[in-house]
């Protein structure tokens, strides 16, 4: 088996400046292996939501990177993206796959193999355990532990993200653990040399986590 992990961006809580931001997305895609690129804008109208789909999705597509939003299957299964992500508090995976039909559908699982396992039953295509360190992105309910992704990978086939505060400093030992993907929002667009020298870092962590697997 071929051992691997990947990049999975998240855009930050806001986009003021899509124009702007677009241009950043564009660099940090050029900075190295990028799976996924999740769109999260909470509690944005449909409007704003759409924009950013419009604006940002040719950018990732164009690039092989699939194109994830959050929250919302009811606007995702009309708009051009590759899948969506609910969390615990959103819409029902069985619900969501309805409307999604043959893309993507990921699901939170915050730090309990018990609902990963519901998911991974029922269809999700990946889960999503976190956070695994302090995150100033979202308000993290829960605190999860390496370990839950190396015994997922042990007992599982469906693919397992690791999600919540995930910097270049702290990204190899979740790969070693069995992360199939790491989510990473500040830790990229916060980097103090700009997003694709964090891109390069955090490929080049992985790597070192894989040789460590």
């Amino acid at each position: 088996m071929t051992l691997s992990c990947r990049l999975y961006l998240i855009t930050p809580p806001a986009l003021d400046d899509l124009a702007g931001f677009g241009r950043q997305l564009a660099k940090a895609l050029d900075g190295g292996d990028v799976a996924a690129l999740q769109i999260r804008l909470k509690d944005a109208p449909d409007d704003m939501v759409k924009a950013a789909v419009d604006a940002l999705a040719p950018i990732a597509q164009a690039r092989d990177v699939a194109v994830i939003l959050n929250d919302r299957p009811d606007l995702a299964a009309r708009l051009p993206v590759d899948g969506v992500h609910v969390g615990q508090s959103d819409m029902a995976y069985r619900d969501a796959r309805k409307l999604m039909g043959e893309r993507m559908v990921g699901v939170t699982c915050h730090d309990s193999r018990h609902l990963a396992m519901e998911a991974a039953e029922a269809g999700a295509d990946y889960v999503a355990f976190g956070a695994f360190f302090p995150t100033t992105t979202k308000d993290a309910p829960t605190t999860a532990e390496p370990e839950i992704l190396t015994i997922w990978q042990e007992t599982m086939e469906v693919p397992c993200v690791a999600i919540g505060g995930i910097t270049a400093a702290n990204a190899a030992p979740l790969a070693t653990a069995g992360a199939d993907f790491l989510a990473v929002s500040a830790g990229v667009w916060a980097h103090p040399q700009g997003p694709d020298a964090a891109v390069a870092a955090l490929n080049a962590a992985i790597a070192e986590g894989l040789a460590g697997r």
